[in-house]
């Protein structure tokens, strides 16, 4: 039986198995009444429902009969009870075969069979033992604040306990999903929402981390939509309710657009390349080109804004169950908004030529898995030395100096360093994250750190949540003791890039000054698995952090006073 049997071959091996004494009429329409529903529970997202005509339907036929084992197989998986799916889709004799439910069961039961978990009152966390530990406590603090969220904009609340998993790589992401490697790789996927739970890649996978909290709530709106609608939204209203939503976790909706893609955006509306929404299906992560996925989110992006700025959530909430409740997505927008489908794309097309477009085309934010990333030769000079930082700057007079500043500040000449930064930032203004960080950090050493502040805030408005400027601008804030704002830029830092032991040090300190205990022991905690240090190590290292002038450029290079001598922390990633 392949996992497409129809419900009908299904019902009619039921039939023959059973006893001929209980071939009654009602038996055999209470069977097959049973049997429907728990497909049709399946199909719509709606695993508890499936579970209880399950049940109900063991009562009535034989026990070791494939079909019925085949349905408790689908159950036992998407309850996340994988060896028992394993065991049953056996018994169904489902065939082994790439994209078949037995062949997912048994991938997904051999990749998480030694995760570790925590519980939060809607969610259950699976991760790899190891750093990923630090991701827990802010993953169900993300995931309960956009439970919360949603639940107010979309009046939906899951039932039990959302399942999610962490995976530690893409080959790994693709064995648990419908998605070859290929298409990871191809589209930049990081995380998808499927089979009643959430996948999601770590950040340790990505060269430079990925906005992991935001993509987390991004793929519950998907579990969320899916349930809503019984699994009838098409994908691209999926997409952009997910993509619009998905800043609700820390604020308002329709805060994810960034300039990078709005640029993007602008540059496909001129040449008239946009993607047609019937192009986007079954999966944006299917499209040809990471462009064109890229293009694809911003364009879905804005429809639901649209929506949003014209209905409200009642807008966005009518799409949802007049999908449920069998329209068309045509006719379910036309529902939501009183106007026809073709005026809708009209006013979506005019909304989008009003916004905002950056003037030129910014270097495109890619998620860049570790296994492809290029590592410059001249990284061995040490992490705040790279020329090959400068590789994404297509200007060359600018090119050449920042390379100089380099030289200058490699032989310790600052201010020299700095006045060639400068000369290279005067020409491209706030493009590039490399540029305006190697210029901040020759500020910072000469204490101008108005200058750098000013320099790294206009970095951010270009690159927002860049955990490389975030941790900048976090010091500048710490060395003032500011420390609401120097909690916040290590917190945004964080979101992007949760494995680097300074933001973890910082924020330790940062709290304990705040009186915020608990959040002090949280990131004590996830300084410990990050260093390698002991608690106490930990919070002597955090006192005595960026307490000297000295410290501002290279208080990444963490590392504490112990017994036995200089205990060095963990670097952060090269180039900070």
């Amino acid at each position: 039986m392949t996992r497409a049997a129809s419900t009908s071959l299904l019902l009619l091996a039921l039939v023959l198995s059973t006893p001929l004494g209980a071939r009654a009429e009602d038996s055999k329409n209470e069977a097959k009444e049973r049997l429907g529903k728990v497909e049709s529970a399946l199909d719509n997202w709606d695993v508890p429902t499936a579970r209880r005509e399950l049940t109900a339907l063991e009562g009535l036929v034989p026990e070791d009969i494939e079909p019925l084992k085949y349905f408790q197989g689908r159950v036992a998986f998407e309850e996340g009870n994988y060896p028992e799916a394993v065991e049953l889709l056996q018994k169904a004799r489902i065939e082994d075969k790439p994209g078949s439910y037995l062949r997912l069961a048994k991938d997904t039961r051999d990749i998480v069979k030694g995760h570790r978990h925590v519980e939060s009152e809607h969610f259950i966390f699976y991760y790899p033992p190891g750093k990923d530990e630090v991701l827990a406590p802010y993953a169900l603090e993300t995931l309960e604040s956009i439970h919360r969220a949603l639940a107010e904009d979309l009046g939906h609340r899951p039932p039990g306990k959302v399942r999610v998993e962490v995976v530690n790589n893409a080959r790994e992401l693709s064995k648990v999903s419908t998605l070859t490697y290929q298409q990871i790789q191809t589209t930049g996927t990081i995380a998808i929402c499927k089979f009643n739970k959430l996948m999601v890649t770590s950040p340790k996978a990505v060269a430079r981390g990925y906005d992991w909290q935001d993509t987390l709530a991004h793929e519950y709106i998907h579990l969320v939509v899916s349930q809503m609608s019984h699994n009838t939204v098409p994908i691209w209203l999926h997409e952009g309710l997910a993509k619009f939503l998905e800043s609700r976790w820390r604020g308002k909706p329709g805060l994810a657009m960034t300039p990078s893609t709005l640029a993007l955006l602008g540059r496909r509306v001129k040449e008239d390349k946009l993607i047609p929404f019937e192009k986007m299906h079954p999966s944006i992560a299917m499209l040809p080109t990471a462009e064109d996925a890229a293009t694809a989110f911003a364009e879905v992006y804005f429809a639901m804004d649209y929506v949003y700025k014209t209905q409200g959530n009642r807008g966005l909430r009518d799409i949802i169950l007049g999908l449920r409740d069998g329209k068309q997505d045509r006719k379910a927008v036309e529902g939501a908004t009183a106007m026809s489908f073709a005026q809708f794309e009209k006013n979506w097309l005019a909304h989008i030529k009003q916004q905002p477009f950056p003037q030129e085309l910014l270097p495109p934010e890619e998620v860049v898995l570790k296994e492809n990333a290029k590592e410059p030769d001249d990284k061995k000079k040490g992490r705040e030395i790279s020329f090959g930082d400068f590789a994404e700057v297509t200007e060359i007079p600018a090119r050449k100096s920042a390379h100089l500043g380099e030289l200058m500040r490699e032989r310790n000449r600052i201010k020299a360093a700095a006045e060639e930064y400068s000369r290279a930032h005067k020409l491209v203004g706030d493009k590039y994250e490399s540029v305006s960080n190697k210029y901040a950090l020759a500020l910072l050493e000469l204490r101008r750190l108005d200058e750098a502040e000013q320099v790294l805030r206009g970095s951010l408005r270009v690159h927002p949540g860049s955990p490389t400027t975030n941790v900048h601008l976090g010091r500048i804030f710490l060395h003032r003791a500011d420390y609401q704002k120097a909690r916040q830029s290590y917190l945004d830092a964080l979101s992007s890039d949760p494995f680097d032991p300074e933001i973890h040090i910082a924020l330790t300190r940062i709290h304990g000054e705040l009186g915020e205990t608990a959040l002090a022991s949280r990131a004590r905690s996830a300084s410990a698995v990050l260093t390698g240090m002991t608690p106490d190590e930990v919070s002597a290292s955090a006192r005595a952090f960026l307490r000297d002038d000295s410290e501002l450029v290279n208080a990444g290079n963490v590392g504490v006073e112990t017994p036995e001598g200089k205990a060095p922390a963990t670097p952060p990633d090269a180039g900070r």
